[in-house]
């Protein structure tokens, strides 16, 4: 029970150790490098933003799939509806003067931040274990990038490798990456018909 209560605070300090992980230079190469041997032969058969896009897509997939059965998107909507009830009914109390309904709304108050505060750590669960399954993968790319002599053609800029900045500091690599990932992934939650967060 301890441990289910102790739940989000985990999951955010598991996310907190992942990204920390970034910034070790053995840890990052070993996984890559790890992951090369999945993801390597496929450099030489697929255009590489053609597997940037694959990766993109499995990530959301599976982004989406976790989000849908740990987030209670149900009441997520219930608590923010309320919530919006509340802050009308605050703000008519405020304008009106009515201290007594005032003070009632205060004690409601306490309830709904309890509330948003669930619905927040709600949210950070799933990102412990998006995180796990993503990390390798952004491992990978950063220890593949640099060996990667491909182009790609974008609108309006040309030919670029994919160790190029744009936007002033997004590689090419990774903007593509997150084009792919939020295109891909609102196709899949509206098939999953999953909620916004």
């Amino acid at each position: 029970m301890a441990l289910k209560d102790h739940g989000g605070t985990i999951a955010i300090l598991f996310t907190f150790l992942l990204m920390l992980s970034y910034g070790i230079p053995e840890v990052r190469d070993g996984v890559g490098g790890a992951m090369d041997l999945i993801f390597g032969p496929l450099v030489e058969t697929i255009p590489f933003f053609v597997l940037i896009m694959i990766l993109s897509a499995i990530t959301a997939l599976y982004s989406s799939l976790i989000q849908k059965y740990t987030i209670d998107y149900e009441k997520m909507q219930r608590v923010q509806e309320s919530m919006r009830e509340f802050q009308k009914e605050f703000r008519e109390a405020q304008l009106g003067g009515d201290e007594k309904k005032l003070k009632k709304l205060e004690a409601k108050r306490d309830r709904m931040m309890q509330d948003q505060m669930e619905i927040s750590k709600q949210q950070f669960q799933p990102m412990a274990y998006i995180l796990l399954l993503s990390v390798p993968i952004f491992f990978w790319l950063l220890y593949r990038i640099p060996h990667i002599t491909q182009t790609m053609v974008l609108p309006f800029v040309g030919m670029l490798t994919f160790q190029d900045i744009l936007l002033w500091f997004i590689p090419l690599w990774m903007l593509w990456y997150m084009i792919c990932s939020l295109t891909i992934s609102q196709v899949i939650r509206k098939a999953l018909n999953i909620g916004g967060l």
